[in-house]
């Protein structure tokens, strides 16, 4: 090195700064490059730790029956509002874990309605996310599918079709992660089957928001056919007063009629009986300086107005 700056130095034009210097201020910006580092790598880690406490936190807060279903029943609620069904859904609060009602009411078509309850099975998915050999984690992942299978059972016996009727003959058993289905289906692949065999249908946000779309289709569907019932009924009854009013207009046509060859009468008697008397008066030197305006008469015919069919009114 101090052979080469020394070659550098020999070599350098009068007008440039030494080397040395230029080698120190690289060894000065490596030294804040490298304290930039450092800083930006203890707020990395500070960051990622209090990441980790906070899924912990969460592990451990999803771990209690009560949040969960609170979780279950949130997302719940965002799928219908994905759907567009949250005015034809009717939500249900968790008060108690014995309670025989479900979370959620989606009324179809028809009058008929559709029985959701929202599961989370966490606890064993949980334990198999931490596992850290393959055998522990398979076992957990057996245990997270027998969960599922047990809540499969449990919504069968309750019978939800037969206390909101009319409704179809199935239950909606809404998973609040597809990864939770998933991850059933890896270690119990006959589950959905026979949750179907009992009535039971296996849903997760994907597939219940394909099935609210579908149904607010229908819902659109509906009200189409309703708009066009009542568009049928306000047209019959449109028609009905165009045929009034066309009634009465015509009437007031004949009147004018009347009223039109009353005063052509008028005028002629004018012009037959009245005017002459009227001039040889003038003539006699009875009468003023002023001409006696002659009434005009009116040729001009009253025309009806046609009728629904076509054709003119006779006269």
């Amino acid at each position: 090195m101090a052979i080469l700056t020394a070659a550098l130095w020999f070599r350098r034009k009068p007008d440039q700064p030494p080397v040395s210097d230029a080698l120190q201020r690289i060894e000065s910006q490596m030294r804040e490059f490298e304290a930039q580092r450092q800083h930006m790598m203890g707020g990395l880690e500070q960051q990622i730790s209090s990441l980790s406490r906070e899924t912990v936190a969460l592990s451990q807060a999803l771990r209690a029956p009560n949040a969960r279903g609170r979780w279950g029943e949130l997302t719940l609620r965002r799928v219908a509002e994905l759907g567009g069904m949250v005015p034809y859904c009717d939500f249900f609060e968790q008060e108690s874990s014995e309670r025989m009602r479900p979370d959620m009411i989606v009324r179809l078509p028809g009058g008929r309605t559709l029985a959701v309850d929202a599961k989370v099975p966490l606890s064993a998915y949980l334990e198999a996310e931490a596992a850290t050999d393959e055998a522990s984690k398979k076992a957990a992942l057996d245990r997270h599918a027998q969960q599922l299978s047990r809540h499969v059972m449990q919504l069968s016996g309750r019978e939800y079709w037969s206390q909101f009727q009319p409704a179809p003959e199935m239950v909606v058993l809404f998973l609040a992660g597809d990864h939770f289905l998933s991850a059933a289906l890896e270690r119990d692949p006959e589950l959905l089957e026979r949750a179907l065999a009992r009535k039971v249908l296996l849903a997760t946000p994907v597939t219940l928001i394909s099935v609210l779309k579908g149904v607010s289709y229908g819902w659109k569907q509906e009200r189409l056919a309703q708009n066009a019932d009542e568009l049928r009924k306000i047209a019959a009854e449109f028609h009905d007063r165009i045929r009034v009013f066309a009634d009465s207009y015509a009437e007031s046509g004949r009147q004018l009629a009347k009223a039109v060859d009353a005063y052509n009468r008028s005028a002629g008697s004018w012009e037959a009986r009245l005017l002459p008397s009227l001039r040889r008066m003038k003539e006699l030197g009875a009468g003023g300086a002023s001409e006696i305006p002659e009434p005009p008469r009116i040729d001009a015919p009253v025309r009806d107005p046609q009728s629904l069919g076509g054709q003119d009114r006779p006269s």
